[in-house]
C-alpha cells in the first residue's frame, strides 16, 4: 500500500436548495434513525456514562450506597439521556457534507431514569435559523426537539438541542476566531501548574447523603468550582465510550454507514473514507475544518455543567431544568474551570426551587460555555 495525501480539498457548501429541503422537514416526526448507544439504563451503562465525564458520584455507580438513599437504588445521572438519543447528541439530517458542530441544549426533567428503565424517544426538527458567524461565516442553526419516555410511557425529560452547520472551507481559510491560538502554538504546563490544578480534583465535594436544604441556600452564594482537564484525546475517547459517539463504527458497520450516507465519508490521509467525528481525536482533520485542534464533545461539556449541579444539590435534590450555550472549542491541552452562582430562590406550589447561573473559562480566561439551571431542593418544612 502506498501512502497518499488528500491535499487541499473543497467541502460542500450551504445552498438554497439544501436549506429549502431542510425547512420542509420542520415539525415532521423523525422515524427510525441510527440506533441509540443505550436503550436501557443498566448499571453498567449508567456507570460508563458517569465515568466518561469524570463523575464518581456513588448514587450513579455504587448499588450498596444507592440502596440506602431515598431512591432505593441506582438512578441515572441527568445527562445520561444523551446516550439514549443520537439526535439530541447532534445527529443531524440534510445539508450532506456540511460540517455540524453541536452548540447547545435546553433540558427539562420530569422524573429520574431508574436502573433498568427502557428508554424510548420521539423527535422532530423544530427550526432552522440562518446566522453570520465569526468562526465560519454563513451558518445554519439546526434545532431539534426530543422527548424521552420510560417503559411505562412516563415522560422522563424533554430537550431542545442544536447544531451549527458551517462551511468547512470558510472556517479554515477565513475564520478569525482561533488565529491567535494557532500563531501562539502549544505551550506545555509546568509540573507546578498541573499540581495546582489537580488540587481542585482532590478537594471536589460530592454533597451526597447530606441534604442541602432550600432554607440554607442564600441568593448570591457561589457553588464550588468544578475543574475539568487538562483536555486530552484520551479524555475525549473516554467520553465516547460512555456516550457512544455519533458515527463511530468499525469495519462492515462503518462501510454500511458511509454507503448509506456518502456525505459522512471524508477521505483520510490513506484515501479511506472516514467520519467527520474524527475532529475529536485527529488533530490534522480538526485543523482542516477550522478548529484549533482535536477538541471536546459538546454534549460532554453540557454534562460537565450538570455534574457541578448534581455534586452541589445532593442525593435528595432534583435537577429540573438546565441549558447550555457553547462559545468556543476546548482543544486538547485546555483546562476548564466551571463557576456557578445562585441567582434566585423561590417557590412554585409545593416545590422549593433555586435558580443558578454557570459559566466556564479556560486557563487563559476565555469563555467556553454559559449555562443556567433550576434545582429543586428538599425543605426543612
Amino acid at each position: 500500500m502506498s501512502s497518499t495525501s488528500v491535499g487541499q480539498r473543497n467541502f460542500p457548501k450551504i445552498t438554497q436548495e439544501g436549506l429549502d429541503d431542510l425547512r420542509r422537514r420542520i415539525g415532521v416526526k423523525i422515524g427510525a434513525t441510527a440506533e441509540p448507544w443505550c436503550y436501557e439504563a443498566t448499571r453498567d451503562n449508567i456507570r460508563h456514562y458517569a465515568h466518561g465525564i469524570g463523575d464518581d458520584n456513588p448514587l450513579w455507580c455504587d448499588p450498596a450506597y444507592a440502596a440506602k438513599t431515598n431512591h432505593g437504588g441506582i438512578i441515572a445521572l441527568p445527562s445520561f439521556l444523551y446516550s439514549t438519543s443520537r439526535i439530541v447528541s447532534g445527529y443531524v439530517g440534510g445539508l450532506p457534507g456540511v460540517h455540524a458542530m453541536w452548540s447547545g441544549s435546553d433540558w427539562t426533567w420530569h422524573k429520574h431514569a431508574q436502573r433498568n428503565d427502557v428508554i424510548s424517544t420521539e423527535a422532530y426538527l423544530k427550526d432552522c435559523i440562518e446566522h453570520e458567524t465569526r468562526f465560519a461565516g454563513k451558518a445554519v442553526q439546526q434545532i431539534y426537539h426530543v422527548d424521552f419516555f420510560n417503559q411505562s410511557g412516563d415522560k422522563l425529560a424533554e430537550a431542545d438541542s442544536w447544531c451549527f452547520r458551517t462551511e468547512r472551507d470558510h472556517a479554515r481559510e477565513k475564520g478569525t476566531k482561533y488565529k491567535a491560538l494557532a500563531e501562539k502554538g502549544d505551550v506545555a504546563y509546568t509540573d507546578e501548574e498541573i499540581k495546582e490544578a489537580y488540587k481542585l480534583y482532590a478537594n471536589e465535594e460530592i454533597r451526597g447523603a447530606t441534604p442541602r436544604y432550600w432554607e440554607d441556600v442564600t441568593e448570591g452564594e457561589d457553588l464550588p468550582v468544578l475543574f475539568k482537564g487538562p483536555m486530552t484525546v484520551t479524555g475525549f475517547i473516554a467520553y465516547a465510550q460512555g456516550w457512544g459517539g455519533l458515527y463511530i463504527r468499525a469495519n462492515k458497520l462503518a462501510w454500511q454507514l458511509i454507503d448509506a450516507h456518502p456525505g459522512v465519508g471524508i477521505k483520510n490521509r490513506f484515501g479511506v473514507p472516514d467520519v467527520p467525528e474524527r475532529v475529536h481525536w485527529e488533530e490534522e482533520f480538526a485543523l482542516e475544518v477550522g478548529a484549533p485542534g482535536a477538541y471536546d464533545y459538546g454534549p460532554e461539556r453540557s454534562s460537565w455543567l450538570m455534574h457541578q449541579l448534581t455534586n452541589w444539590m445532593g442525593d435528595d435534590g432534583f435537577l429540573r431544568q438546565a441549558d447550555c450555550k457553547i462559545r468556543r472549542h476546548n482543544p486538547a491541552g485546555d483546562m476548564l474551570f466551571i463557576k456557578a452562582k445562585v441567582t434566585r430562590k423561590y417557590k412554585e406550589g409545593d416545590k422549593h426551587l433555586v435558580a443558578i447561573s454557570q459559566e466556564a473559562h479556560n486557563q487563559t480566561n476565555e469563555l467556553s460555555v454559559l449555562g443556567t439551571a433550576i434545582v429543586q431542593l428538599p425543605s426543612r418544612g
